[in-house]
């Protein structure tokens, strides 16, 4: 059984990382994953920052490694920040570059996910 979903991740060390999923198990990720990855799981483990997972099940056995982000919470208030300070730039009429900018990742989003979520 494989899928996607979310946890947090719960210990670091030399063999990889454990996870507890969404549904409260736990899973195990990769020593190697967990070094391309390394600055995501440091941050899931230290702010109980929830990640994606793609998820292997293999009887009682499962095993996650990280799925692409699609989210990303500073970033976007990044974004917001400097399209707020740009406001003077905007023409008088039409959508403001941030409702056209976020419409725009809206779609993105929804198009990725119909792609990869019927696996």
């Amino acid at each position: 059984m494989n899928g996607t979903s979310g946890g947090i991740v719960i210990n670091l060390n030399a063999y990889g990382a454990t996870v507890r999923l969404d549904d409260g198990d736990l899973a195990t990720a990769s020593a190697s994953d967990v070094e391309t990855h390394r600055d995501e799981y440091q941050r899931s483990l230290a702010r109980h920052k929830r990640l994606a997972f793609e998820v292997r099940r293999d009887g009682r056995r499962c095993a996650v490694s990280l799925a692409p982000q699609l989210r990303d919470e500073t970033l976007e208030e990044q974004i917001a920040s400097y399209l707020k300070s740009t406001e003077e730039w905007e023409p008088a009429d039409g959508l403001p570059a941030a409702e056209r900018h976020f419409l725009r990742k809206k779609r993105r989003a929804a198009l990725f996910e119909s792609k990869h979520s019927s696996r």
